[in-house]
């Protein structure tokens, strides 16, 4: 009886467990089922933290408690929070708090198998004072009543210098850009009164309808042509770009067909370069502010023309670009530079930052930070390639991951095309203009870059000192540095051996 009752027991209780753990496994069911309905229809998703490469927290705003938490996963995919309204500080005090990531930088042996973040680290928008330009708030916006004080009575920029450097602190005020604008992209001449500048209005508006005539009037084989080689990709990208802008929302905004017009009537106005995949992402800004069709083009040939930042199709155009950055990096970013060269060529093409150059940073960064990035560009202050020194703070800033944990290329190009519109712009810019500050303070600079600095107009160097050029020593067409610069050569006193002498120093010879 009793192992009969004991064996009853035991079915009863087997029966019961089995039951509990249907009912369980049911219940897991329908929750697993509720988290895959949520990721699917409202994107949440479940992470485990602790297998995660890096955590990063930046602030956007000066109180610290809004931005973004981007976490990166072993497999270099990317999830970004984005904290508009507050609550990234508090999240910050806890992963502070907590051993995975206060944990992140011990390379024990014993932490191998633990769950451990390998990086974590918070980035605040101000930058030490030893970091910042020491006029960096020294100039607000340019406002209405600004840009009048720069004006003489007959409507002449009375000091072109200064304005630049207004505009390079501070930026243009959106109410007065469609009429600044035409000034720092070349189309009004700084010394043209009011009248002058009317007067070529009338008469670039009429060279701008010709333009549009000729193209009008092309023959059916030329129009064939025409068709195959620009207007099939204009018509396709026009109708793409900043559709989320109210300028150009909506089915059959006429804003579009005018930004239209615009490229395909420079691509006849310039057939060499015609029309090449991004200009519509130049062109669009520039007709949203100036408004007049016009005075939009006219301002784009000068964005063409005379700014060294452009959608250029030249591939030596882009290759002096990248050799200018990779020696500024080799110089303000060492340690990201040797990453690089661990790589190889694949490294040193940087292909990650071919975007920011080809189309001004307008896909990494909001509309209002982008614009002001441009025109920090135009205003040509103390150098005419400040794009470059914006690449290098991008890089100084949210590029950590990249030599922490040893990125190949094609991670680098995931890891900041991830952190495209993620970005704070105005962090960013403040770290350039500091970046620029602290190389127009060199003793020495590389002839590798005097081209960099050859083409500054009056101001660059003011305060009367003139740094000296230090050969880099790659000029295989020239046996000594074209641009007069030290070299360190053996000394040839016997017993020297190991020692260096120094060739005699020339100083670059600055456009004044």
């Amino acid at each position: 009886m009793t192992c009969s009752t004991s064996s009853a027991s035991s079915l009863d209780t087997s029966a019961q467990f089995q039951e509990n753990n249907g009912q369980t496994q049911s219940t897991r069911w329908d929750e697993q089922q509720k988290v895959f309905a949520l990721e699917q229809v409202c994107g949440v998703f479940r992470v485990d933290l602790g297998q995660m490469r890096s955590l990063r927290l930046f602030f956007s705003d000066e109180a610290c408690t809004c931005g973004q938490l981007v976490v990166a996963s072993r497999e270099s995919q990317y999830k970004i929070f984005h904290f508009h309204h507050g609550g990234l500080d508090k999240l910050s005090e806890v992963f502070q708090q907590w051993k995975y990531c206060t944990e992140t930088h011990l390379k024990d042996q014993q932490l191998t198998d633990e769950k451990t973040c390998m990086q974590f680290s918070i980035r605040r928008p101000k930058l030490p004072s030893s970091e910042t330009h020491p006029e960096e708030n020294t100039y607000k916006r340019l406002d209405v009543s600004a840009w009048l004080h720069h004006l003489n009575e007959s409507g002449q920029v009375e000091e072109e210098y200064k304005l630049q450097k207004a505009i390079f602190f501070g930026g243009i005020d959106i109410s007065i850009r469609g009429e600044v604008w035409p000034f720092l992209l070349h189309y009004y001449s700084y010394e043209s009164t009011s009248e002058e500048r009317e007067a070529l209005r009338l008469q670039k508006r009429k060279e701008y309808f010709e333009i549009q005539e000729k193209r009008l009037s092309m023959t059916p084989d030329e129009q064939k042509d025409f068709w195959c080689k620009v207007q099939f990709t204009v018509d396709k990208d026009v109708v793409r770009t900043d559709r989320s802008n109210q300028f150009f929302r909506g089915e059959d905004n006429p804003n579009v067909e005018t930004m239209r017009r615009i490229l395909l009537n420079y691509a006849v106005f310039n057939p060499t370069i015609g029309y090449s995949q991004g200009m519509s992402d130049l062109v669009a800004p520039l007709l949203a502010e100036i408004l007049d069709e016009s005075d939009t083009f006219w301002c784009f040939v000068g964005l063409m023309q005379n700014t060294i930042f452009i959608s250029s199709p030249r591939d030596e155009d882009m290759e002096k670009q990248l050799m200018y950055l990779r020696e500024l990096l080799r110089l303000m970013h060492p340690r990201f530079y040797q990453h690089l060269s661990s790589l190889g060529e694949d490294g040193l093409q940087m292909l990650f930052c071919h975007r920011w150059i080809l189309l001004c940073f307008k896909r990494e960064f909001p509309d209002a930070e982008a614009l002001r990035m441009w025109e920090a560009c135009w205003a040509h202050y103390q150098t005419d390639y400040f794009h470059l020194f914006i690449c290098v703070a991008i890089v100084v800033i949210y590029g950590d991951d990249v030599i922490e944990q040893q990125l190949a290329a094609d991670q680098m190009l995931l890891h900041f095309g991830n952190l495209a519109m993620h970005m704070n712009g105005e962090l960013v810019l403040r770290k350039a203009r500091s970046l620029l500050y602290q190389f127009h303070l060199l003793p020495r600079i590389p002839c590798s870059l005097h081209d960099l600095c050859k083409l500054c107009g009056t101001g660059m160097w003011d305060s009367g000192f003139i740094p000296a050029v230090e050969c880099s020593g790659h000029h295989p067409e020239s046996e000594s540095c074209p641009y007069g610069g030290l070299a360190e050569v053996s000394s040839p006193q016997p017993g020297s051996e190991g020692k260096r002498g120094l060739k005699t120093r020339d100083v670059f010879a600055f456009r004044k």
